[in-house]
């Protein structure tokens, strides 16, 4: 399989850089792409480093690297957009159609994507986030002012996407992981039977979840396939008797899970990524 080298250049974190440039590679899904991010190009010195850095990729693999760019500033972007490799600018590809269509010349200010320019929502992903780890695994503390409360078998994805969402978008999401006592009485827990229009479930492929377990815990009861298998049945049933929305997760990144079940739910997104 071909293989090439990707550059995320930003002069802050890369985090919008590796999000965009993510997205259109996977479109390319006969290539290997060994990524590189370069975050905090901001000065003169680092710029020419990073250009350094792609020449000698370019030199050392015999064919010039992609470059994913989000640098604001004009003086850096000049200077690596003269490296050996596909140069794609972001800001530049947007900025400039935007500015005419809006008649107002950007700012250009570095950081404004991922900064604390607004200390209000700052604290509100901090809340968010704060709620999610006090209400995960069965910590019943405030379901009250939960948003949204994922349920399922250990291992389904509920901790990751909970923390997403609250990261991402402000949204308190709590999670509530189905043990014994659902999978044999076949009922919700009291804890969450005032909640039922807060709940949202997910679910696995048994192999998948199999895979997943057996990592955690090698030759366990918990990771065995009859146990796997139980243990989804149970709760899916439960899902379709008391009409709890769910989806299925074993295709789905984190992001996708979490953007599905807000459109689902009907969820708020008090914050933009």
């Amino acid at each position: 399989m071909t293989q090439r080298t990707v550059f995320f250049v930003s002069d802050q974190t890369g985090v919008t850089a590796e999000t965009m440039g993510h997205s259109l590679l996977t479109q390319f899904g006969g290539l290997a792409f060994r990524q590189v991010t370069l975050p905090f190009i901001s000065t003169v010195d680092k710029a020419q480093e990073a250009v350094r850095k792609i020449n000698s990729t370019a030199s050392t693999e015999g064919i010039r690297p992609i470059v994913f760019s989000t640098l604001v500033q004009e003086e850096m972007r000049e200077i690596v957009k003269h490296a050996n490799g596909l140069f794609l600018d972001f800001f530049d590809a947007f900025l400039g159609p935007l500015e005419r269509e809006l008649q107002v010349k950007s700012s250009r200010t570095q950081g404004r994507a991922h900064g604390m320019t607004d200390l209000s929502a700052y604290s509100l992903r901090i809340d968010a986030t704060n709620f999610a780890l006090a209400n995960d695994d069965a910590l019943t503390r405030n379901y009250d002012h939960a948003d949204v409360i994922l349920i399922g078998v250990s291992r389904s994805g509920k901790t990751p996407t909970c923390l997403y969402m609250a990261l991402q978008y402000g949204i308190f999401a709590a999670n509530y992981p189905l043990a014994d006592e659902e999978f044999e009485t076949g009922r919700l827990p009291k804890s969450l039977l005032g909640y039922r229009h807060k709940l949202y479930g997910l679910t696995i492929a048994p192999e998948r979840l199999q895979q997943i377990r057996h990592e955690r815990r090698p030759d366990s009861k918990y990771a065995s396939p009859p146990q796997v298998a139980y243990e989804l049945r149970a709760a899916e049933a439960l899902f379709r008797q008391n009409g709890i929305p769910n989806i299925d997760t074993t295709e789905c990144s984190i992001e996708e899970i979490a953007s599905r079940i807000i459109e689902k739910a009907g969820l708020e997104r008090r914050l933009r990524p």
